[in-house]
């Protein structure tokens, strides 16, 4: 048994329940043909080609809230039961696991009773449960174009058949980095673990770090919780409180086996980025099955969270399901490790959640560039940092005669007024009200910012301030631009969805691909292009004197 230590005292765990009536909870016998290694779902493009850095059980409604030609549902869940490779292999053909079949029923089931969870929309939630928008309706009128309020009544046609385990992991608060874990103290924590953890160092591009400081900055370039970096490097290598068993886990402390994914640094990126296909491709509604790593695969209970989809991904990614099924629901589980590290995470969310209320709004903002300038839109909603993740940001380019990365005369500007909280390796982070942190409230990234001219660390800009030059510093890309992204209370905020990217009016939506997609305004619409075409051009006008 590990101890209890750091910013939270060890709570008794009392649970959660959600009201969700419940599908049934068996194993998808599907196959999906899969690569060994972890290849990005993502094309790569001329423009964005970056790299960080260098429900619950159910409950059983009274029949009055019910619909008065249905019938109550029951909750009886039965025991999951794994399939071998094998015989799934003989019953089924492969998938796609983002796109797992639904069972067909002969005779109509009664209809299925969800409550809303924050953070929903209406187009997610009809893909989770494989429906058509249209077919949602509901006994309560409410605003179904954005967020939806948490907590509504659904009634939902019951066709997916057999889905994964309904119990909830952990709340999203726990997975981005988020008001929770502001009063956390990675080196103390790192200390007083005793681990190798504390013992590591790992050269970086400003030198040599300690492990606390890589799994920070893993932590703050993703916006993903550190809290839970640790415990899953606690659970698949015993780094925080013990010293690795052998040399595989000391040179691939997540258990990713891939010699290009050596070290630390390395090993918790790929963690973050499967991790956040999870998390925001459950979000979008773009993910609703998770494949397991013998090739088979499993359609997702559609009352789940996305805090819990995000683990769940991420194990199904290294594991057999049958091993998949201890780590998530067994006597020693991930989430048993995770409570006695810091207390129940359940009582914490309570205090930081919704992350996303339904009526948030974004503040105004300009484009990212003077007026009277052409710059060019090349690039539409696609992962925020790294090559997989929430399609949070936008890109544009300024206009040249000269391909690739060259140097610009343009600048960057503010597209809110704020205070700039880092300014680093191509990166520059505002904080939009002033408390100094990017996990609270609105905050926007600017990367590939050239460090000449970059505004200083500390900095109050205002709407318009310039930030920088374009250019390709901060990650790996192909051509000048600034890759523009914005986060809430630390979850990146979809750049196409319920609450769109929008600029000078210009609102965003998402291609059926990560980088393609439209900029539209007034009826006019720009389609984006990562070649910077005529028709992608974009100005701001010049502004009245």
């Amino acid at each position: 048994m590990r101890p209890g230590i750091g910013l939270y005292p060890k709570i008794k765990f009392h649970g959660r329940k959600i009201g969700i009536t419940v599908v049934l909870l068996t194993w998808l016998g599907s196959t999906l043909a899969c690569s060994q290694g972890y290849v990005s779902n993502y094309d790569l493009t001329a423009t964005a080609l970056f790299s960080g850095g260098g429900a619950g059980g159910g409950d059983t409604l009274p029949e009055t809230a019910l619909p008065t030609n249905q019938a109550p549902l029951t909750t009886s869940v039965p025991e999951v039961a794994a399939t071998t490779a094998a015989a799934q292999t003989e019953q089924s053909t492969p998938v796609n696991p983002q796109s797992a079949p639904t069972t067909e029923n002969t005779t109509p089931l009664p209809p299925v009773l969800y409550y809303t969870q924050a953070g929903d929309t209406l187009p997610a939630i009809a893909a989770r449960f494989g429906v058509e928008q249209d077919e949602i309706t509901s006994n309560e009128a409410f605003e179904v174009t954005g967020f939806i309020p948490a907590g509504k009544l659904l009634i939902i046609p019951n066709r997916l058949g057999a889905t994964g385990p309904a119990d909830l992991l952990l709340p999203d608060s726990e997975i981005v980095y988020s008001p929770s874990a502001l009063g956390f103290d990675i080196n103390t924590f790192v200390k007083d673990g005793g681990g190798y953890l504390s013992q590591y160092r790992e050269y970086m591009a400003d030198g040599w770090i300690s492990g606390a400081q890589v799994l920070q900055k893993v932590a703050i370039e993703n916006s993903i919780n550190p809290l839970l970096l640790l415990a899953l490097l606690e659970h698949q290598a015993g780094w925080v409180y013990d010293q690795p068993k052998n040399l595989a886990l000391t040179d691939y402390p997540m258990g990713y086996i891939n010699k290009d994914k050596k070290g630390l640094y390395k090993q918790l990126s790929w963690a973050v980025q499967q991790l956040s296909i999870g998390y925001y491709g459950w979000r979008e509604g773009i993910l609703t099955s998770i494949a397991f790593n013998n090739n088979t695969q499993m359609r997702l209970a559609p009352s789940l969270n996305a805090g819990t989809v995000a683990v769940e991904y991420l194990f199904a990614k290294l594991n057999h399901p049958d091993i998949w099924k201890e780590i998530m629901f067994g006597a020693e589980s991930f989430s048993s490790l995770y409570n006695q590290m810091y207390g129940d995470p359940w009582l914490r969310a309570q205090t930081v959640e919704p992350l996303l209320p339904v009526n948030l709004t974004q503040p105004v903002l300009q484009l990212p560039f003077l007026p009277a300038r052409i710059w060019s839109f090349t690039g539409g909603p696609h992962s925020a940092w790294g090559p997989d993740g929430a399609r949070a940001a936008l890109d544009f380019a300024p206009s040249s005669t000269v391909s690739g990365c060259v140097e610009s005369d343009d600048w960057i500007a503010s597209m809110a007024g704020g205070l700039v909280v880092r300014s680093k390796n191509g990166v520059v982070v505002v904080d939009l009200d002033g408390d100094g942190y990017e996990q609270t409230g609105w905050a926007l990234l600017y990367l590939h910012v050239e460090s000449s001219g970059r505004v200083p660390l500390g900095t109050w800009v205002e709407q318009g301030t310039l930030i920088g030059h374009p250019s390709c510093e901060g990650g790996v890309s192909t051509g000048t631009h600034v890759h523009i992204a914005r986060k809430y209370n630390g979850e990146w905020v979809l750049a196409g969805s319920a609450l769109p990217f929008t600029l000078d009016g210009w609102v965003a939506q998402a291609g059926s691909k990560p980088y393609e997609g439209l900029l539209t305004r007034n009826g006019e619409v720009i389609e984006a292009h990562t070649y910077g075409s005529f028709e992608t051009q974009i100005m701001r006008p010049r502004e009245n004197n």
